[in-house]
């Protein structure tokens, strides 16, 4: 192969959105990642030396399974499916397939499916960075030590829970609400959004937050909260000068970070949740719990539930 498709719906679309900044940065591999729906209706240009990627909780999604059909009538034959149900139709029909045993998802937002949906991408992104020769013995070493760490970090964060809830209790109140994130959390902003719309039917959007100033800026007032999905890494000063836009128009900002990327903000946010410092390429799945958690029991003090 020499690209990657990924096609979803919902929120395994947002789990492919990760997977393309490791898919590029570590394995060197170029990568679309497409909205199923919108890739079976539209003239595209097919590769065959492409991989399909299709993600999908159930392997029941309609969409997701038209557009694999789709893409295999356009000669497209190397197909993987990500899944969490060993014995759907989406597993039958792909050539490879890989389960990911996250249980019985009981909640229709899924959750444990978005984050062993990551780990798979995750471990895919190595496995061909291993065949494409683009990672040394101890670079791969290094990132599965990183995933080896999750367990510990995961529950560290859940230890979290008495300060979602204070935060769920602010959120209750509100009408709209933005999220923010660059890079690989930008996808985690837009999963936060999701979760809070699906379940507390709050009104929720993610932004990239470089593009905060074009325009999604002049929503911001006192009653806007705004949660901002910002480890300390590299892109971390390019987000606090978009907070300082925020704060500046009196919107309340409530950040995900490291201890060093709290102390870095300083006082420009409202409130903070405070994740536990863990590699830059798996922090996305760090990330994702608290804004799930955002949701959850925003839905739970509002009743919706």
């Amino acid at each position: 192969i020499d690209s990657v498709l990924i096609l979803a719906c919902g929120t395994s679309y947002y789990s492919g959105c990760t997977a393309k900044f490791w898919l590029e940065s570590i394995a060197g591999i170029s990568t679309q990642v497409e909205i199923a729906s919108e890739y079976r209706y539209r003239d595209s240009v097919p590769n065959p030396r492409t991989l399909v990627v299709t993600l999908s909780q159930s392997g029941e999604t309609a969409d997701t399974m038209a557009a694999l059909k789709h893409a295999r009538n356009l000669g497209m034959t190397h197909t993987l499916t990500i899944c969490n149900v060993a014995t759907s139709s989406m597993v039958r029909e792909s050539a490879m397939a890989y389960i990911t045993r996250a249980g019985v998802e009981i909640g229709v937002a899924s959750t444990k499916a978005f984050t062993t949906q990551l780990a798979a991408l995750f471990l895919l992104t190595l496995a061909i960075a291993q065949v494409r020769q683009r990672v040394s013995p101890q670079q791969e070493a290094e990132h599965l030590r990183a995933m080896r760490h999750l367990p510990l970090a995961l529950q560290a964060v859940l230890a979290l829970e008495p300060q979602v809830i204070a935060w769920a209790q602010d959120f209750a109140r509100q009408q709209n609400a933005l999220f923010l994130g660059r890079g690989m959390h930008y996808p985690i902003a837009l999963e936060g959004a999701l979760k809070l719309k699906e379940i507390s039917y709050i009104h929720a959007e993610g932004y990239a937050a470089g593009e905060l100033k074009h325009g999604p800026i002049a929503l911001i007032d006192e009653d806007t909260p705004v949660v901002v999905v910002a480890p300390h890494d590299g892109l971390f000063e390019k987000t606090l000068s978009n907070m300082q836009e925020v704060a500046a128009r009196g919107g309340k900002i409530i950040l995900i970070s490291d201890a060093a990327g709290i102390a870095a903000a300083g006082n420009v946010a409202h409130r903070t949740i405070t994740a536990p410092a863990c590699d830059p390429f798996v922090a996305p799945l760090v990330y994702s719990i608290p804004i799930q958690l955002l949701a959850y029991y925003t839905a739970v003090l509002k009743g919706t539930d």
